[in-house]
């Protein structure tokens, strides 16, 4: 069986937990910032988690991480 390709996209945007979790940044975070309340980008700082419905997918799409 050939190895999987993993995609170059995904790899750099999704971590893994110990858990199994996949871990995730919020967008709108990167430009058009001065419109944006302080409060607004400091909870975007935070990170967050995949959800449950899209784990299966990204799952894939880094197999090897």
């Amino acid at each position: 069986m050939p190895k999987q390709k993993t995609h170059s996209g995904a790899k750099k945007r999704f971590k893994l937990t110990k858990n199994g979790k996949i871990k995730r940044a919020h967008a709108n975070k990167s430009h058009i910032l001065n419109k944006k309340s302080t409060k607004r980008k400091r909870n975007l700082r935070q990170i967050a988690y995949a959800d449950v419905t899209n784990e299966k997918a990204i799952k894939k799409l880094i197999p090897y991480k």
